[in-house]
């Protein structure tokens, strides 16, 4: 390397560099800024300890599906196609999200029904009345044949899944009519070879 290029090198090394410039805020529709309303609302339903660790976070790899909650990890993953819809679609998806992790937290460790009345509850409380149990919007809708069914042994519902169930699962109704919603061994769905037409 020649003294010229050298020198060059050191001088840009020691000289002083311009300040990086102040962060800007997140964009209105960024996972952060949804964040941020998510523990805003929590906190004004005094549900802190659930704002202390909600999140909130974009998958693009959702397709039909608007958004998820995942109670266990208070976490929020919404599908990004949701910002073509406008901030009012993102804001109603993010709150009705939001309502099955509220839902889940004020049950404790009761199981409860996905879109049963804590969540209707939950979504009354977060400002979404007569909320639907699933969206309307003109995502892809992807059709997958149902391969594994089960029946509950006392009141014989039948289940058909696309994926086994994973772990002891039984018959919410009869666990609530008989056991006061707690798990009991009596009413777990059974295996079957397919379901009666």
């Amino acid at each position: 390397m020649n003294l010229g290029r050298q020198l060059d090198f050191l001088t840009r090394l020691l000289s002083p560099r311009p300040a990086a410039p102040p962060p800007q805020p997140p964009p209105p529709d960024s996972a952060g800024a949804l964040e941020t309303r998510a523990r805003q609302l929590l906190r004004h339903l005094k549900c802190d300890a659930l704002a202390a660790r909600v999140h909130v976070r974009w998958n693009p790899r959702m397709r039909s599906t608007a958004g998820t909650a995942l109670a266990s990890k208070s976490l929020i993953t919404l599908n990004p196609r949701l910002q073509e819809f406008g901030a009012d679609e993102v804001d109603r998806t993010l709150r009705h999200e939001l309502a099955h992790l509220l839902a889940h937290f004020r049950a404790g460790r009761r199981r409860i029904a996905a879109h049963g009345p804590e969540w209707q509850q939950a979504c009354r409380d977060l400002g979404l009345d007569d909320e639907k149990r699933c969206h309307t919007l003109p995502l892809p809708r992807r059709q997958m044949q149902a391969r594994h069914f089960y029946r509950c042994p006392a009141c014989k519902q039948e289940l058909k899944r696309v994926r086994p169930l994973r772990g002891k699962t039984a018959c919410l109704a009869c666990c609530r009519r008989h056991s006061g919603g707690r798990y009991d061994d009596r009413f777990r769905f059974v295996r079957i070879a397919e379901l009666k037409a």
